[in-house]
Parts: structure tokens; sequence; C-alpha cells
């Protein structure tokens, strides 16, 4: 069983950056970042393999967001900048076990493990 703990959601205005960390009992072969909006179904954010050096992401972030992760650390990062109000939602952080390439990381089904959430708030 994995455990993950999101962490650094808060409270922010429009145009501004957060960071988000995730911190597991360990890291799987994909780990991936969801939101959830209210009253909307969970969407995918981005995605990043075991060795960092591939990532895949949302539209909607493209450009915007970076997933990073230190396996050392046990720790995946979502930076988000440029941030928008219809960004706001609450934070799932994922990790997918299976020797499977980052495209099934886009699936929210593929994943095994899930943290509890962290709420991101962005005011326009």
């Amino acid at each position: 069983q994995v455990q993950l703990v999101e962490s650094g959601g808060g409270w922010v205005q429009a145009g501004h950056s957060l960071r988000l960390s995730c911190t597991g009992s360990e890291l799987t072969n994909i780990m991936g970042w969801f939101r959830q909006a209210p009253g909307k179904e969970r969407e995918f954010v981005g995605a990043i393999n075991w060795s960092g050096e591939s990532t895949v992401y949302a539209d909607s972030v493209k450009g915007r967001f970076t997933i990073s992760r230190d396996n050392a650390k046990n720790t995946v990062y979502l930076q988000m900048n440029s941030l928008k109000p219809e960004d706001t939602g609450v934070y799932y952080c994922a990790a997918l076990r299976g020797l499977v390439g980052l495209c099934y990381g886009v699936k929210a089904e593929a994943y095994d493990y899930w943290g509890q959430g962290t709420q991101v708030t962005v005011s326009s």
C-alpha cells in the first residue's frame, strides 16, 4: 500500500504561483496530478515517468504547470504559474505502479493509489 500526502495548497490571486508537493511512502513508475472543481468531475492535470525525463500535461495547463520528482525524497512536485480562477479545485496526487507507458497516466482509472487532496483557490 502506497500512502500519498499532498501539501502546498492555499489561496492565491490570479497570475501568481503555487508549488504543490506530494510525499509518498514510496513513488511508483508514473506519478500524476489530477484536480476536481466543485460540481465537476476529476480531471487530469499532468503526469511524469520514473526518470523524470518525460512528462505529459493537459492542454489547459500546458506551458504554465511543471511536474518534477525527487525519487530520493519520495516527493513529486507541481509548480503552478500564471494561475487562473479556473484552476481552482482540490488537487490530488496519484501513483501508478504498472510498468506501462506514460500515455496510460492520463486516465484516472489507471492509478492504484491516491492522496487525500489539497485545496487550491485562485481569486480574480
